[in-house]
């Protein structure tokens, strides 16, 4: 190996692991990278601080090409060297997550699956709690929510693809003007009327999943007495 190509490796090689960045070297690092700088000057894996510094530069409404540009400065500030693959996956994975869910929170349709999203179903909870004509007794003793469970855990394609057929079978049996949609990630709830018909629909939909999808939980949750309430019910829903 000749003396150029020997110089060339060592001046690519990162140096040592510091303990801790200096306040300069702190000072002169781009916005939302000092926990990448404190976590490379240390030696430890950055993946977690990358993928946060993804989400935070999202939320503040920076491009992904400018976000991995100060990721790309800020390992050659500390480290002399790019960023290597998992750093750039975690920073970009953060900052996709945050932009979808900010998308999502702009749609009324989950885009993997064409249910209603969340929010939408939330939306219209209000919108039924708030409604005037509803006779003593409110929104509670006028509708329910059916909820469709699935039981694996979620996080893929084909978990979406499951989530959309289960969907279709509600919206079978639930044609007319309900709200269908997702709720979390293996939920879907129907905002259905509650009168005589509830339970033979949701027998009905129970044989239909018992066909397709035997491994679903099906049940009818009461809504409670207020907007608010049931705001707290959909997020406990959501949760696994």
């Amino acid at each position: 190996m000749g003396i150029f190509a020997t110089r060339a490796k060592r001046s690519a090689a990162a140096p040592e692991a510091m303990d801790d960045l200096t306040e300069e070297l702190r000072a002169a690092l781009p916005p939302y990278f000092e926990a990448v700088g404190e976590a490379i000057a240390s030696g430890a894996a950055p993946l977690a601080a990358c993928g946060e510094a993804g989400r935070e530069l999202a939320r503040a409404g920076v491009a992904l090409g400018d976000a991995l540009d100060s990721l790309r400065t800020t390992v050659w500030m500390v480290r002399g060297r790019e960023p290597d693959h998992p750093e750039v996956r975690s920073l970009s994975v953060g900052w996709s997550e945050a932009t979808l869910g900010y998308l999502h929170r702009l749609s009324c349709v989950d885009p993997l699956t064409g249910l209603s999203t969340q929010a939408h179903v939330r939306g219209r909870l209000t919108e039924i709690f708030r409604d005037p004509t509803l006779s003593t007794g409110g929104a509670r003793h006028h509708h329910a929510l059916v909820v469709i469970e699935a039981l694996d855990d979620g996080g893929t394609l084909d978990h979406a693809a499951r989530m959309a057929r289960l969907g279709e079978i509600g919206r079978a049996v639930f044609a007319g003007a309900e709200t269908i949609g997702r709720v979390g990630p293996r939920r879907i709830v129907v905002i259905a009327t509650r009168d005589d018909r509830l339970a033979r629909r949701v027998a009905v939909l129970r044989r239909m999943l018992d066909q397709a999808h035997p491994e679903a939980r099906l049940w009818i949750e009461g809504l409670p007495d207020s907007d608010s309430a049931a705001g707290a019910l959909l997020e406990e829903l959501a949760r696994l």
